[in-house]
C-alpha cells in the first residue's frame, strides 16, 4: 500500500472533487435520499473529508478514517476551518481491512468511497467489506464506491499513452481478465482494482448486505471540457437541467458502464 499512500500524499483529492463536482453532486443526492435524519456515520477511506464535512454540516456525528496520515490531517484542518470539529467523534489513520480501533455496530450509516479502488486481492476485498459490516449497526445503511472495469477498458483504448502499460493490447487483455491495474509510470494512479459490474451486488450480498441500488456517480464521464464549457455558457438554468438529467440517469442500469465510478447502496442484514 506504500505506493498508494505516496500517490495520495501528492494528489489533490479535495481539489479533484472541486474540479469535477458532478461525482460529488450525484453521490450526495443519493446518499442524502437514503440517510436517516440523524445519527452516527462513518466515512471510511474519507481522504481529505469532502463527504465527511458535508455530513457534519448536515448535523451527523462523524468518524473519519483514511489510510494516508496526511489526508487525515488535512481533514482535521478542514473541520477546524469550517467550524465543524465538534461534529467529529474521531479522526483515525486506519486501513479499511482493519478497523480494530472501532467497536462493533457503532454506525447508523457507513460510507466507503475509496478503499475498494485499491484492494487488488480478493481475500483483502472481503476483509474490508466484512469490517464495514462489523462496525455498521443491523439494518444500517452502507454506501460503497467501485470503479467499473469496462469503463477503464474504453479509457485505455482511447488514451493508451496516458495509461501505460495499456499501450499494448496484451496488457489490456490481461487487465480484462484480472481487473488489476498498476501504472507503469511512477506517481500516477496505480494499485487499482476495477469490478465487473455484474459482480458488485452479488459480492456485497455474499458478505451480509441487502442491495438497494447501484448508481453511476458520473455517467457524463465521456464529456470533454469543451462540452462542459458549452453547457455552462448556456447559463445557470440550462446547466441545472443538465445536472438534474445526470442525477436521473445515474440510476439507469444501461448507463453504468460509461460512468467512471459507481455507488452501491445497501443495508446490513
Amino acid at each position: 500500500m506504500s505506493n498508494i499512500i505516496s500517490y495520495y500524499n501528492q494528489f489533490d483529492e479535495w481539489g479533484r472533487l472541486e474540479r469535477e463536482p458532478i461525482e460529488f453532486q450525484v453521490n450526495w443526492h443519493y446518499i442524502s435520499t437514503y440517510l436517516p435524519p440523524n445519527g452516527n456515520v462513518l466515512d471510511n477511506g474519507a481522504g481529505p473529508g469532502k463527504y465527511a464535512m458535508k455530513l457534519a454540516l448536515e448535523g451527523y456525528n462523524v468518524t473519519l478514517t483514511d489510510l494516508t496520515p496526511k489526508l487525515v490531517e488535512i481533514a482535521r484542518e478542514k473541520a477546524e476551518e469550517f467550524n465543524l470539529k465538534g461534529r467529529f467523534t474521531d479522526f483515525l489513520v486506519a486501513d479499511a481491512r482493519d478497523l480494530s480501533k472501532i467497536q462493533d455496530e457503532q454506525f447508523d450509516a457507513s460510507l466507503m468511497l475509496g478503499p475498494m479502488y485499491h484492494i487488488q486481492g480478493e481475500a483483502d476485498r472481503i476483509k474490508a467489506i466484512q469490517e464495514l459490516h462489523r462496525v455498521t449497526k443491523k439494518d444500517g445503511l452502507v454506501f460503497v464506491a467501485f470503479m467499473p472495469r469496462v469503463k477503464h477498458l474504453l479509457t485505455s483504448l482511447t488514451h493508451p499513452e496516458n495509461w501505460k502499460p495499456h499501450d499494448q493490447m496484451d496488457n489490456i487483455l490481461q487487465f480484462n481478465q484480472t481487473g488489476c491495474f498498476d501504472h507503469q509510470e511512477t506517481g500516477r494512479f496505480t494499485g487499482a482494482y476495477y469490478y465487473n459490474i455484474d459482480d458488485i451486488q452479488p459480492f456485497m450480498e455474499s458478505n451480509g448486505f441487502q442491495s438497494l441500488e447501484l448508481i453511476g456517480s458520473n455517467v457524463a464521464a465521456t464529456l470533454n471540457k469543451a462540452s462542459w464549457d458549452y453547457w455552462k455558457e448556456k447559463g445557470e438554468q440550462e446547466y441545472d437541467k443538465l445536472i438534474n438529467l445526470l442525477i436521473e440517469k445515474a440510476s439507469d442500469p444501461y448507463m453504468l458502464g460509461v460512468s467512471s465510478h459507481l455507488l452501491y447502496i445497501g443495508t446490513k442484514k
